[in-house]
């Protein structure tokens, strides 16, 4: 891997020249976001197995019913956009991530499940193939509240991406809810780019070994989480250069 601090002076320099192109008008900034959040909701989406086509998540999220597809498919693709915009509407705001925050993306995301939307998990669960074993449930509510102490001194003492990178490999060792956690954390990551001036990242179901396998390190002996901080700037440089092209 490259030299981690050259790669952050790097992706600095690029979030300046990006501020220094804004503002976009209000229709150029709403298209843009409205292309992220198709393709974004697919991906999220199918890296948590479901099968909609980045085509049909697009017919969806306009009102049309894919034939074939689960009623939860559809429900999850159109929950995912509206969490999406509320979370844009946080980073607006600069709102402060907390745990009221977190549930009510949740509830967002898990949108077709009434029960468990908004709630930490009352069970034990366990993801197959992972090499960690996830918080008990009665140790989440104090582990969720540790987390987020943590993550204000990370932000202190770390890159705002390195800091991002682990809040989020710990947030889904937590896996505070019974489902919905790798989506909800996702736009949580992209939640705290944007309001520290970055662009949303799209991690790509084509890459979802990669992205498993940060996890894998993080959980390991090791416990670094350079590989998944690596895997958010090389998304973010993408983004931005793809960006500046697009308003130059």
């Amino acid at each position: 891997m490259p030299d981690i601090s050259k790669v952050f002076t790097h992706i600095d320099e690029l979030k300046d020249k990006l501020t220094a192109l804004r503002p976009l008008n209000e229709t150029e900034l709403l298209r843009l976001r409205e292309e992220f959040m198709i393709e974004n909701t697919y991906n999220s989406n199918a890296i948590e197995g479901n099968t909609l086509t980045l085509r049909e998540t697009a017919l969806v999220l306009q009102g049309i019913t894919i034939e074939g597809k689960h009623v939860r498919e559809h429900l999850e693709a159109i929950g995912h956009k509206d969490a999406f915009y509320y979370m844009v509407e946080l980073s607006d705001a600069k709102t402060p991530l907390t745990e009221r925050v977190i549930k009510e993306l949740h509830s967002l995301v898990l949108m077709n499940d009434a029960k468990n939307k908004g709630t930490y998990r009352s069970i034990e669960v366990a993801i197959v193939g992972a090499v960690h074993s996830l918080t008990p449930h009665y140790l989440i509510h104090e582990q969720m509240e540790a987390l987020i102490n943590d993550y204000e001194n990370m932000k202190r003492e770390k890159h705002i991406i390195e800091a991002i990178a682990e809040f989020h490999l710990r947030f889904e060792g937590i896996h505070p809810f019974i489902d919905g956690n790798g989506r909800t954390g996702r736009l949580i990551m992209n939640l705290e780019l944007m309001k520290e001036g970055f662009l949303p990242v799209n991690i790509r179901f084509a890459d979802r070994q990669e992205y498993y396998d940060c996890f894998d390190s993080y959980y390991s002996e090791a416990r670094t989480a350079e590989p998944l901080t690596h895997l958010i700037l090389s998304y973010e440089e993408e983004e931005i250069l793809r960006y500046i092209k697009k308003i130059s």
